[in-house]
């Protein structure tokens, strides 16, 4: 079971800090905090694992359109990132009960150039894979210009820097 923590623990007053609040560290008071979360859930056989943050930014595109692309790639669970899928009808209104199965690579590769394409980022974060996606990036047939805007995240996603 995955459960996601918005906000860590104690990390100062706000008001003292004039960068981006997610830059904040923590407080002594908030190492104490998360010290004492990793050894309960230690004790209940679970563990803490820190993740980024997956933010979108807009990137313009050609003829007006613009893209959101993640500051990161994200990763999914295995059972979500190889299940066996209907898209919703605004990302496959031309086969609206089309299944697939992603954990067949060509069929993976249609469902990612359709959310890259034309989906959100709930999209994406729903049904890419970021380390699937870098595996089939080469392959994927994308618009030049939507391929540039997701270039950067994919080869640092290759280069291990953030």
């Amino acid at each position: 079971m995955d459960l996601g923590l918005l906000r860590h623990a104690h990390a100062g007053d706000p008001e003292r800090w004039d960068r981006p609040d997610e830059l904040r560290p923590l407080s002594e008071k908030g190492r104490q905090q998360a010290e004492r979360l990793s050894r309960l859930l230690a004790a209940a056989g679970q563990e803490l694992v820190a993740v980024p943050q997956v933010k979108f930014v807009k990137h313009g595109l050609s003829h007006g359109r613009t893209a959101l692309v993640p500051t990161s790639l994200p990763r999914l669970p295995l059972r979500q990132a190889l299940a066996t899928i209907t898209l919703p009808l605004h990302l496959n209104w031309s086969q609206p009960d089309r299944v697939f199965k992603l954990s067949d690579r060509d069929r993976r590769a249609r469902v990612y150039e359709i959310v890259l394409r034309e989906g959100t980022p709930k999209d994406v974060l729903t049904y890419v894979d970021g380390a699937l996606l870098v595996d089939l990036w080469d392959s994927l047939v994308l618009p030049r210009a939507l391929r540039a805007a997701w270039s950067d995240v994919v080869d640092s996603a290759l280069a291990g820097t953030p």
